[in-house]
């Protein structure tokens, strides 16, 4: 077990693929960092999540140019996150979709988010100053809106709160192929420091009513068959519900934060140690947890001093 904080020793580059999960639908992943989606239409393109720099996304964006000339015309965001947004400047001249609650959390808390994760992930933020500021969507949305990529409907839900208040996945209809952003890990933690554990496996619930053919997750390698996709909707649920029931329990004998890390540790590692940022979301997740047990139902939020002052507490 690694006492350096957060993924500040993760300085070794991933492997980047890019595949296809449906006809024109294609997921960029790089080993439990964080995926993109690419989603192309007959007269336009939609990327799924920006990256977190510019010279990031230049690795999706260079990829979709070897499949097509067709321009990137809108970039979504699934939530507000910012290995998951700051690289959107990147996307010259497209539209940046967002729900409303994700811009409300930007404004909220942005940047303080911006100033955590580059402390956090010092590989993904190299190029942190190629950053202009945070993102703002220029389109938002209150729970559902489509896009049509000529007659390629792409459909953008708010299905339930869960990594976050705002995310949002998009349903490619006619393909049956889903984009969930973090809502949905495979073989990765969840990162559950803003999350909302009590609303979180009845949003999984409504997720896998899509019946989806592939879904590309967060994190982790894409879901290409039904069977995949239920197995990462499982994994996940199954990751969530042990976490908060490990730590519920400790709340109700009146344990201490530390204590409750300990218990959630004895209980998490012999399932879950092995998948990817496990170590980085642990302390995260159980002080969320922690404070959602306790009746706390808004996410505190997370700046760079209290990620360290955090981490000092329950891995000092």
């Amino acid at each position: 077990m690694s006492t350096d904080f957060a993924s500040t020793a993760d300085l070794a580059d991933k492997t980047m693929t890019f595949d296809a999960v449906g006809p024109g639908l294609y997921a960029f992943t790089a080993e439990g960092d964080p995926n993109s989606g690419v989603i192309v239409g007959d007269d336009a393109v939609m990327v799924v999540d920006a990256q977190a720099t510019p010279v990031m996304a230049r690795h999706v964006i260079d990829r979709v140019a070897k499949i097509t000339a067709k321009p990137i015309k809108y970039l979504l965001l699934t939530h507000y996150h910012a290995v998951r947004v700051l690289g959107a400047s990147a996307y010259s001249g497209a539209e940046i979709l967002a729900s409303a609650a994700t811009r409300a959390l930007i404004v909220e808390r942005g940047k303080e988010d911006m100033a955590s994760e580059i402390g956090r992930f010092p590989r993904l933020f190299r190029a942190a100053e190629s950053i202009p500021g945070l993102t703002f969507p220029s389109i938002t949305f209150p729970d559902q809106m489509s896009v049509w990529l000529g007659r390629r409907e792409v459909r953008i839900m708010h299905v339930g709160r869960g990594h976050t208040a705002g995310d949002v996945v998009a349903f490619v209809p006619d393909a049956g192929v889903v984009f969930a952003g973090d809502l949905v890990e495979y073989r990765s933690a969840c990162y559950c420091g803003d999350a909302h554990f009590t609303d979180w496996p009845a949003t999984l619930d409504r997720l896998a009513e899509f019946s989806a053919k592939a879904l590309v997750p967060g994190r982790g390698a894409a879901l290409r068959t039904p069977a995949e996709v239920a197995d990462g909707i499982a994994l996940t649920a199954d990751f969530l519900t042990t976490l908060y029931g490990a730590v519920t329990q400790s709340v109700g004998k009146d344990r201490s934060l530390r204590e409750t890390y300990d218990e959630a540790r004895r209980v998490m590692d012999p399932k879950f140690a092995s998948f990817a940022i496990y170590e980085h979301c642990l302390p995260f997740n159980v002080a969320r947890a922690y404070d959602e047990a306790k009746g706390i139902e808004h996410p505190a939020i997370w700046t760079a001093e209290r990620d360290r002052a955090m981490w000092a507490a329950l891995r000092g």
